[in-house]
């Protein structure tokens, strides 16, 4: 059995007694509703340049996304550079709502023509690296952060080597579908010879028109409220203890105000769900369906209190939400959900589920999130079939691109 600490340390890729990815829960410790809440989508986009940390990370949720995996096939680090520096020119013109220069006619075009007479822009952009773009390519080995791992498979995954893992990862979030095609289009056009699409996600959701801390009005495909304790995005010391890498955790110079990103492609069996009695999904979740409160409980804010409740009489021991945030001291994670509904599979089942993606300073912190939830009564509902395990890049300042104290130090 592969252990957090066998992973982590580059053990045998064997399975792993792994559980889902925190799918319902906050995974935190100490949110309430005083806390302040996460910056609203609404409020516009900061731009790559922004300062020290990708800006992308804090962000609230946008109706809709895409999660772009790629592969580099850059020739050398002079090629990835450039392919950096093109990556962050691009994202700050899209988070502009401006459009390139038009070419003459007998050249391809500047831009897609996707909003052509629409005043449109992106909310937010995230890009992180995976594992193995610190392969021998471009003389990276020795710059990896210390715990970015490829992921292997977890607990009660199904893995799908074409869903899963890449060199770059891109989230992209806007008010509009047809915003966020554009902007993936754009960037490929401009990264066309060094960047090849490994997979991609659409995703969609319902954003909370003014955020409040410690709730939401958010739901995954189960019906369930997703996002209820979140930590507070605006805390700027609660952020720097759970997302931001910082000075003295023993991660390279360079990866300074990055994050580690857990992304987890989660399969949900949603007709079995639905067959489901409402009693048991709430005891399976630990919470009411309709407002989100602790069983037991009356309000979504409310603390679940397992200290009066050690038999599990209330909330069961193997609810999800008494797993994934034992309220224990446990370290904490800022998570993230997306909604995907992929059509139909071979045997004419929902193709839908939830795009799982987390922040944390450690990765071990997601891994131990997950040996709690190894085989908790949800899993029989639900699937991991891709994602992968990424390293949120660190923002570059006011006159940089993003992965240039990578790149050039």
């Amino acid at each position: 059995m592969l252990t957090r600490r066998g992973l982590l340390t580059g053990a045998a890729a064997g399975g792993a007694a792994l559980g889902a990815g925190g799918l319902l829960a906050g995974c935190t410790n100490r949110s309430t509703a005083a806390d302040v809440a996460p910056p609203n989508a609404a409020e516009g986009f900061r731009g790559v340049r922004d300062g020290a940390r990708q800006a992308g990370i804090l962000a609230a949720g946008s109706a809709y996304g895409l999660l772009a995996s790629f592969r580099t096939v850059a020739e050398d680090r002079g090629e990835l550079v450039d392919t950096m520096r093109a990556v962050s020119a691009e994202i700050e013109l899209l988070g502009s709502g401006e459009r390139p220069e038009p070419l003459e006619l007998g050249l391809p075009p500047s831009d897609n023509g996707v909003l052509d007479g629409v005043t449109a822009r992106i909310n937010s952009a995230t890009v992180s690296v995976g594992a193995s773009l610190f392969d021998d390519r471009y003389g990276l080995a020795e710059r990896k952060p210390a715990e970015l791992v490829p992921m292997t498979r977890l607990a009660n995954d199904r893995l799908d080597p074409a869903r899963t893992h890449g060199d770059l990862l891109l989230v992209l979030q806007a008010a509009h579908p047809d915003v966020c095609v554009h902007a993936l289009r754009r960037i490929m056009r401009e990264t066309r010879g060094t960047l090849v699409m490994h997979w991609l996600l659409d995703t969609f959701t319902r954003p909370d028109e003014q955020p409040l801390g410690g709730q939401t009005k958010t739901r995954n495909l189960m019906g369930f409220k997703d996002g209820t304790a979140n930590p507070g995005a605006a805390q700027d010391d609660l952020m720097d203890e759970v997302v931001w890498v910082r000075d003295g955790d023993g991660e390279p110079a360079w990866a300074i105000g990055g994050s580690y990103q857990a992304v987890r492609i989660i399969r949900m069996f949603v007709e079995h769900w639905d067959r489901t009695t409402l009693r048991e999904q709430e005891a399976i979740m630990g919470r009411h369906r309709g407002n989100g409160a602790p069983l037991g409980d009356e309000e979504e804010t409310d603390i679940p209190n397992y200290v009066d409740d050690p038999a599990g009489e209330t909330i069961p021991l193997d609810a999800h939400i008494r797993l994934a945030n034992p309220r224990d001291g446990s370290p904490l994670m800022l998570r993230r959900g997306f909604n995907f509904a992929r059509g139909v599979d071979g045997s004419g089942q929902l193709d839908q589920g939830l795009a799982f993606i987390s922040y944390q300073r450690r990765l071990d912190t997601f891994l131990q999130t997950q040996e709690r939830l190894a085989g908790e009564p949800l899993e029989e509902y639900v699937v991991p079939e891709g994602g992968g395990f990424f390293f949120a890049l660190p923002g570059p300042g006011t006159e940089g691109w993003l992965g240039q104290s990578l790149l050039e130090s």
